[in-house]
């Protein structure tokens, strides 16, 4: 059993992970800026303050970093894109700076990461984790973040990236928004990729981060096929009981409404889950018809 500190654990995916790993035997507690707000242990920190409980730290044999402004939630602008970028990074530079000071410090540190470190889009090629990262503004903030990460591994502890793609959950995320509308529809062409992953699995996967010591290093997050949008949006469509067209959504009109965040879903990126899978993880969901059928029930 392993004491597990959690930041972001309120979160859909802190809190999916969080009831795993304490069903597993493990202890859990989150880091949170109101620690009494929530039943879960937790420990305060505040990242615009500079601070942290280093109880947290000496209480933790490993820490899960979720933490981040949500990058889909609100409009770039400059001081949201500002917000995006220093969520990841000045968190994890607070985390590091009270492991480096630490008595005793954590044996492991599994960090969220992103697939949008190759890029908006990168068409039909098929990447990996040693695929150079990509140039806009995402790609950017992930490279920023892991750097900051790397930092921690610097420092002794096992360090595993898991660098994520599309969630698949009905209760939040992208599948979630893409089902709002009463006829569901692909985005521009529709055959851009989404390389996605059933949130069971990504949940799993931390799991197995946590509980393999030869794991280290970065790995993609992602199910082993990936999909076309206009395929995704298909498949959920018939699982929750929606129309589906093939008419696609005009990609003018995203940008008109989402400006440069609309290339979030007009790119795409084709991920490969190679590396994690000859780790010895295996996807209880591998193909979307199944991801959608569990899901949807």
């Amino acid at each position: 059993m392993k004491n597990i500190l959690i930041t972001g654990g309120s979160g859909l995916i802190g809190k999916n992970i969080t009831q795993l790993l304490e069903s597993e035997g493990h202890a859990v507690a989150w880091l949170s800026r109101n620690p009494k707000k929530y039943a879960q242990k937790s420990f305060s920190w505040d990242i615009e303050k500079k601070s942290i409980d280093h109880a947290a730290i000496e209480w933790a044999d490993g820490i899960i970093h979720l933490a981040g402004e949500g990058v889909a939630e609100k409009r770039w602008t400059p001081d949201r894109k500002i917000a995006i970028l220093e969520s990841r990074t000045h968190s994890t530079s607070l985390l590091h700076e009270a492991i480096q000071h630490a008595s005793k410090k954590p044996e492991f540190f599994i960090s969220a990461s992103a697939v949008g470190f190759y890029g908006f889009d990168t068409e039909d090629k098929l990447v990996d984790e040693n695929t150079k990262p990509g140039t806009d503004f995402l790609a950017q903030v992930v490279i920023a973040w892991e750097n900051e990460v790397k930092k921690i591994a610097d420092l002794g502890l096992r360090t595993v990236l898991l660098r994520i793609g599309i969630v698949l959950d009905k209760d939040g995320g992208a599948l979630k928004e893409m089902m709002k509308p009463p006829i569901a529809a692909p985005l521009g062409s529709g055959n851009q990729w989404m390389s996605w992953i059933a949130i069971d699995d990504l949940v799993r996967m931390f799991s197995f981060a946590v509980n393999e010591k030869k794991l280290s290093g970065s790995y993609n997050a992602v199910g082993p096929h990936p999909a076309t949008n206009a395929e995704l949006t298909k498949a959920a469509a018939k699982h929750a009981g929606k129309t589906y067209i093939g008419l696609g959504v005009p990609g003018f009109g995203l940008k008109l409404i989402l400006g440069e965040m609309a290339m979030m879903v007009l790119g795409g990126n084709k991920v490969s889950s190679k590396k994690i899978q000859e780790a010895g993880f295996e996807f209880t969901y591998p193909k979307l018809d199944g991801a959608m059928k569990e899901i949807y029930g």
